[in-house]
């Protein structure tokens, strides 16, 4: 059939006798023009919001595990030992990464397919008239914060990328370089897409899922605190811009003041199904299952996440590190062990009862011996690791659900679910301020929002128990007290904010890029590896370079693919 259509064609074109069978729109086929109509606009906005979730383990950009996590130091590669997907072992150590890892690739070429579908969507929605199209402003604010939120992810992980937006025609994408912007400039324009959210979105959306003008004001507040932090061509921070923490500080006061957030009642609710986009979601990736499509939307970026053992069966990735354990330890004050915590490694499972604890630990780290997802009929096991001896035998807790959750559901040989995952919760906006206010010389204002989560978190522990009620591990959890049990000067301040910043967002994704942003990547990661490669065999190649490693080099075939306009991060 093929070859015969291409004999028609052929003689057409030669007899010129065909224009009218020429001239017809193939059937199953779309135009570009057809997609304006405001029905259509609307499904182009669809599939951009597709996007947040359409993620793989291969290369996912969800939870960002494998460049924010097992890169600082809290958790290890994990699966079946170096050779399991050896991309994240190159991250994980640092020295073996190489700019054709091939995960790097895909992870660039996913985020612009993202970025793509919003430009598509813009560009559409750019030629509408409000009269057909009534929703135009607010769905060109949605696609802005869209776009903002997929080039904070490619600037936190490459620092210098093309910008392309909607304005600019396919036939140009060849011609724009990733230096077309300074590190500064680029922070701008990202910055431009969130204001523009932010003046546009309305307090109030009718459907769950869609950005409303507060989150992306605190998304603006978080881009604001990314680019307030200055760096050199080798990534060293060279300054804070006093006037952009000015903005993160009275962003995240109009968040707060909306009225429309509040720390969940619980830590643990953050991360069960049953409670999802609840008060403390300011953003989330919606995830669904039996929605009519065939495994429905679900989270594969963390499908490699659960345990080895029958209930689930794959595959032991992401476990926490000893050093992120030990860093759950309480003093006899109930604060973080900030210079000791890390001196005597846990070893045993009854060290959890003699040692104390922040109760975030049992929410976020799965601990042979312990109830797995707050189940206390169901108890983790060393074996139900991939490779303990390898990895030890933690993993991770929030991102898993149990297998009789409603949203768990196998891709064999996987696991996956469909539980949201957030982006921004309201505990980011209170330490987002919290940090402002201690690096403008304000510490004393930021005592109570840190002491506030530190509240909350000691207050999580009804779902911590045993079978017997008697709870998880010992729990002694306290508030700074001036005078009492700390000095806060603003030292101390920004020690205790980007402590309790690691805890709360353990696992969560971000930890790397707050290492990087203030500076202390190097001396704080090659310190981690020092004392962890007695532990863990794995990293005995483990060396951060300072003034490169800070961000991943841009992807030998990006470079390639344009022909050498593409100019090499810094060290590489």
């Amino acid at each position: 059939m093929k070859y015969l259509q291409y004999i028609i064609i052929g003689s057409c074109l030669l007899l010129g006798a065909c224009s009218k069978f020429l001239d017809q729109t193939p059937q199953a086929v779309i135009s570009g023009d057809d997609l304006n109509t405001p029905e259509n606009l609307e499904k182009m906005v669809v599939a951009a919001y597709a996007g947040l979730g359409n993620d793989h383990y291969t290369a996912p950009y969800s939870s960002m595990w494998p460049y924010g996590n097992i890169r600082s130091g809290d958790a290890y590669k994990g699966g079946d030992g170096a050779g399991d997907i050896s991309d994240y072992h190159f991250y994980e150590t640092f020295s073996l990464n190489r700019v054709d890892n091939g995960s790097s690739d895909l992870l660039w070429f996913r985020l612009y397919v993202c970025i793509g579908r919003a430009n598509d969507a813009l560009g559409r929605l750019n030629t509408a008239t409000d009269d057909a199209f009534p929703n135009k402003t607010i769905r060109q604010a949605e696609m802005k914060f869209l776009r903002g939120h997929f080039y904070f992810l490619l600037k936190i992980l490459f620092k210098h990328v093309p910008y392309i937006d909607e304005t600019m025609p396919k036939a140009s994408y060849d011609t724009i370089s990733n230096r077309v912007y300074t590190d500064q400039e680029l922070w701008g324009k990202i910055i431009e897409d969130f204001t523009f959210a932010a003046a546009n979105l309305p307090a109030t959306q009718p459907e769950t899922g869609r950005p409303n003008k507060f989150a992306a004001k605190a998304y603006l507040a978080k881009t604001l605190l990314y680019a307030a932090y200055k760096q050199d061509e080798s990534n060293n921070v060279t300054g804070i811009d006093a006037a952009m923490l000015q903005q993160v500080n009275a962003l995240c006061d109009e968040v707060m003041a909306s009225g429309k957030y509040q720390l969940a009642a619980d830590f643990a609710n953050n991360f069960l199904s049953k409670n999802e986009n609840g008060p403390e979601s300011v953003f989330a990736i919606q995830y669904s299952k039996d929605d009519g499509t065939p495994k429905g939307r679900l989270d594969y970026g963390h499908a490699l996440d659960y345990p080895m053992n029958q209930d689930f069966g794959c595959c032991g990735f992401h476990s926490p590190s000893y050093n992120l354990v030990n860093a759950f330890k309480t003093d006899n004050f109930g604060l973080p062990m900030f210079n000791t915590f890390n001196n005597v490694n846990i070893t045993k499972e009854s060290d959890f009862q003699t040692l104390t604890f922040d109760p975030r630990l049992d929410h976020t780290v799965a601990i042979p011996g312990h109830p797995y997802k707050y189940d206390p009929a169901f108890i983790y096991q060393r074996s139900w690791a991939r490779a303990p001896e390898v990895y030890g035998s933690y993993l991770s807790l929030k991102e898993a659900v149990l297998p009789d959750d409603p949203a768990f559901q196998k891709v064999p040989p996987f696991m996956s679910s469909s539980k949201n995952w957030e982006v921004i919760r309201y505990a980011d906006v209170l330490l987002f301020k919290a940090e402002a206010l201690i690096e403008l010389g304000r510490q004393n204002e930021a005592l109570p929002l840190i002491n506030s989560i530190r509240q909350r978190a000691g207050a999580s522990t009804s779902l911590l128990k045993q079978s017997n009620g008697s709870f998880t591990s010992n729990y002694k959890m306290g508030i700074y007290q001036p005078g009492i049990n700390c000095t806060w000067t603003q030292d101390f301040a920004r020690q205790a904010m980007r402590w309790e910043r690691r805890l709360e967002f353990a696992m969560e994704g971000y930890r790397f890029f707050d290492l990087v942003r203030w500076g202390i990547a190097a001396e704080y990661l090659n310190t981690y590896f020092t004392t962890e490669k007695t532990r863990s065999a794995h990293l005995n190649d483990a060396l951060f370079k300072k003034g490169r490693d800070e961000y991943l080099p841009i992807p030998l075939n990006q470079i390639n693919f344009s022909k050498g306009l593409y100019k090499q991060n810094t060290g590489w």
